[in-house]
């Protein structure tokens, strides 16, 4: 039995047949079949045959995969529209939305990402963050931007006391060179992003956007 079995599996693999295929036709393990085509040599027709059933498995599940991205995305976006029926009543959830509507990221990377150089603005949408969005400590990143007339050091501390975001998850700061000395503003910090790797958070935002526009009848 095994003797046909083995006969069948080097006929299938001459034909360019993939080990996957062949599997699934000839009840062996895999490693037993692979000792019994090690020795098998394909013909040039085989191998092109074989490199396309080979690029074919991979796309289809490349596209199995985009799938199930695709709507495991659309159910996080679906549940935050309907989530927003409940929080639009909610005066800190409406404000925080319409300003990360404005000013927050909304790039095809999905980072969840907001920038101001406004202190209160950030103060405000770093309690949006904490209790409505439910962002835990840990997860928090700040990025701070600011020109070379300033003190690195000094912003930091700055920024990470308006936070409350330790100095230890904080970015490299990044310097913007100028030569605008006499335009020097003492009292200016720079620019401050409020950072979250959340792929989930950032489509869940998206949902409470398509929310808003359902709560004031306006077509997405």
């Amino acid at each position: 039995m095994k003797l046909n079995e083995r006969r069948e599996a080097i006929n299938l693999r001459r034909r360019g047949i993939s080990y996957d295929v062949i599997l699934k036709t000839v009840n062996v393990s895999k490693s037993t079949l692979s000792l019994w085509l090690r020795d098998v040599i394909l013909t040039s027709n085989a191998r092109k045959r074989a490199l396309r059933g080979r690029e074919l498995s991979r796309y289809a599940a490349a596209m199995q995969k985009k799938r199930i991205r695709e709507s495991n995305t659309n159910e996080i976006v679906q549940k935050g529209r309907e989530e927003s029926k409940i929080l639009v009543e909610n005066p800190l959830f409406l404000t925080g939305l319409c300003l990360y509507w404005a000013e927050g990221d909304k790039h095809k990377q999905e980072r969840v990402k907001f920038t101001n150089s406004d202190e209160k603005m950030i103060v405000l949408m770093m309690r949006w963050f904490r209790e409505i969005c439910g962002v835990s400590e840990r997860k928090f990143r700040i990025a701070v931007h600011i020109h070379n007339l300033h003190k690195p050091r000094n912003v930091e501390r700055y920024w990470s006391r308006i936070t409350r975001v330790s100095e230890k998850q904080f970015q490299k700061t990044y310097i913007k060179q100028s030569s605008l000395r006499y335009r020097r503003n003492v009292l200016y910090n720079g620019t401050c992003a409020i950072v979250v790797n959340n792929k989930a958070l950032f489509r869940r935002i998206r949902g409470w956007r398509l929310g808003l526009l359902d709560y004031f009848n306006i077509s997405p």
